[in-house]
């Protein structure tokens, strides 16, 4: 062989090499790698370009691809096509079209792609106009074109396309049963299916989908049973029977799991042929909704490879169900972390009270190198919402206009934290900043307001609402009245109570109620308040007869507050609150007899008076200090400052309440 054969030959092993680097680091999105390789290569063909440009398109980077389209020193199709594909992605129609009319070839490629690029956009006869100048049509042609009209709910001219097609394949049957379904047609789809037939198992999957997911089992378990018995004519004219695979089976018992029939699912899953790793997840999470995390944990063991949908799963459910400690040990042993995974533990730290584990896990998160995303950020904000923590609320805000476009859950949460730990200039800062508000952007700034004592703010707050036209929610009145009752206006909280009935149409919820008599009974009308807890459609809970029970006792009735402590010892007679605040009015009265009866009853009922507690953040760090607490590493300095405390309030001529005593 001669020497310019073996160097040609050479050449283009390596080009082909090259080629085949640059196209699959794009496919792993390593876009600057590829550009890396692409840019060293000693000799490049169009395909080389292309992978590049590829790259460029997918990653939707369409400056880039726009800047190495125009240096391109030949192009063929493929590459006016990547471009034409690119822009339609982005929504770029206009661009699209400037390409696809300046492309000195097309195919039908071209075609399809803006196509289905209007399609996406709504532009539908934009979209037919240019099917119907096509010079021939592919089968993927008239399959783009009744996709366009699916999307967009075009059933009868999705269907009318459907028929006068010349030919078709298992992915046009499929798609008109897809997108049928999708618009809740399912009697539509089953009626096509019946008639037309021909496709492969997906077109009935995907019915048995719908029929499943919208909690029609009895005809999706007909469906099911009936697909072996179905006979297919082929285009070979010999009849051939359907097949159930994993999907359908997989299909069925997701419509048993969501409507919560976790035996007829663990039947279907335990009668399958081959199961995936859809099958066992699916039945671990069903037990995990329904908070059966023995069978879930049972089933977890089993699976041959737990993947990380199954790990989340299982650490999801154990923190529903109050067991943190298990979802950390679970955690601890998942093989690869993901950020959902990540996202998972620190939600359970959240919602089991686990605030500083909370914290240092998302530390740890930051040091493995996770990138957190906005469920991250949403629940670390509750966390520091919940401590109080206002430095890392405001460190995480700092992160959060560094590394996220802000959207409306995102404002929501920083307005919330601000708000819990009193930062209300801030809280109003990012409510202002929004350029899309909704109703808990509103109620959550206005819940600030009212908790704080801020009145008037809240009370404008709301009438700010209403004119901007959101409309309230009871979460929103439980703020209104809050703010009343802080403010002492009695007569404003009975209008905006009575206004939430008639002019919003909102049913009154315990927490409204509650809110009222407390409200009523604080400002001394305690027979009003009775009135309105013996008139509520709902029994009272603790919260109503809570605060008729203090009202009592700052008003001195004696004999309201012993009708209410009778009701709340029914609801808690765990609780230390009814005797502590019956004894202490009896004590008011100088019924001193009276008093140590109550206190007797609380011994005799092994009553213990929870201590209260309260934390501050030094330094980053939490410290939590406990009523009667001797273990505080600081407890005699901080005795100290009380006791001189104590000698500046008698020197005041003040007197300190001392009537509370410990359970």
């Amino acid at each position: 062989m001669s020497s310019p054969s073996i160097a040609l030959r050479t050449v283009k092993t390596t080009v082909l090499s090259l080629n085949k680097a640059i196209a699959k680091l794009t496919r792993k999105g390593q876009i600057a790698e590829a550009r890396r390789i692409f840019n060293g290569s000693p000799c490049r063909t169009t395909v080389t370009w292309n992978s590049m440009l590829s790259g460029y398109v997918h990653a939707l980077d369409l400056s880039e691809a726009r800047k190495l389209f125009d240096e391109m020193p030949h192009r063929d199709v493929v590459s006016w096509n990547l471009m034409i594909s690119g822009f339609a992605k982005v929504g770029e129609l206009r661009e699209a079209r400037k390409v696809f009319e300046a492309s000195p070839e097309r195919d039908a490629v071209s075609y399809n792609t803006l196509i289905s690029g209007y399609g996406s956009t709504g532009f539908l006869s934009e979209a037919r106009a240019l099917f119907d100048s096509m010079p021939s049509r592919t089968v993927a042609s008239w399959n783009a074109m009744i996709t366009c009209y699916l999307k967009n709910g075009e059933l009868g001219l999705a269907l009318k396309l459907f028929e006068d097609m010349p030919e078709r394949d298992s992915w046009t049957l499929n798609a008109m049963v897809s997108g049928l379904v999708r618009w809740g047609n399912l009697d539509m789809a089953a009626g096509l299916l019946e008639r037309v037939g021909d496709g492969g198992i997906d077109a009935y999957n995907t019915l048995l989908a719908g029929y499943a997911q919208s909690g029609r089992l009895e005809e999706a378990w007909r469906f099911f049973d009936e697909i072996p018995h179905k006979v297919l004519n082929c285009a070979n004219g010999k009849p051939r029977s359907l097949a159930r695979n994993v999907v359908s089976w997989n299909s069925m018992m997701m419509g048993y799991v969501r409507a919560g029939k976790l035996s007829e699912a663990q039947k279907l899953f335990d009668d399958m042929p081959e199961k995936d790793q859809i099958s066992w997840n699916t039945m671990i999470s069903g037990y995990v909704q329904a908070s059966d995390l023995a069978k879930a944990s049972s089933l977890f063991r089993q699976m041959p490879e737990p993947d990380c949908h199954s790990w989340n799963s299982m650490i999801s459910g154990y923190s529903k169900i109050g067991e943190p400690e298990m979802a950390r040990i679970l955690f601890d042993a998942i093989p690869q972390k993901s950020l959902v995974s990540w996202n998972s533990i620190l939600s359970g730290f959240e919602q089991n009270g686990w605030f500083e584990e909370a914290i240092g896990f998302f530390l740890q998160m930051r040091e493995a190198g996770e990138k957190p995303d906005r469920h991250t950020f949403s629940c670390i904000l509750s966390v520091c919402a919940a401590m109080a923590a206002l430095v890392q609320g405001k460190q995480l805000h700092q992160q959060i206009v560094k590394t996220l476009i802000s959207d409306i859950p995102i404002g929501n949460s920083l307005i919330t934290m601000y708000a819990r730990c009193g930062d209300m200039g801030d809280a109003m800062k990012v409510f202002n900043e929004m350029t899309h508000r909704d109703v808990v952007s509103w109620n959550a700034l206005m819940w600030g307001y009212a908790h704080h004592g801020h009145a008037n703010e809240a009370i404008l707050l709301f009438k700010e609402m209403k004119k901007s036209k959101v409309s309230p929610t009871h979460i929103t009145f439980i703020s209104v009245l809050s703010a009343c009752n802080h403010g002492g206006l009695v007569d404003e909280a009975c209008e905006f109570f009575d206004s939430m009935i008639r002019e919003h149409g909102i049913d009154p919820k315990v927490e409204h109620f509650a809110s009222m008599v407390d409200i009523l009974s604080r400002h001394g009308k305690l027979e009003e308040a009775m009135a309105m807890i013996q008139t509520m459609p709902m029994k009272p809970d603790r919260a109503v007869w809570g605060a008729m029970l203090s009202a009592c006792r700052n008003h001195g009735d004696i004999k309201l507050a012993e009708l209410a402590a009778e009701e709340l010892l029914k609801l808690e007679p765990e609780s230390s609150a009814p005797y502590i605040l019956l004894s202490n009015l009896y004590a008011d009265s100088g019924r001193w007899c009276d008093a140590v009866k109550v206190r007797n009853d609380m011994e005799k009922a092994r009553v213990r008076k929870q201590p209260g507690y309260s934390w501050i953040a030094v330094q980053s760090q939490v410290e939590v200090f406990v009523a009667g607490d001797q273990g505080h590493s600081q407890a005699e300095e901080i005795y100290g400052v009380i006791e001189i405390f104590n000698r500046q309030i008698k020197d005041l001529g003040l007197v300190v309440d001392m009537t509370d005593f410990n359970g």
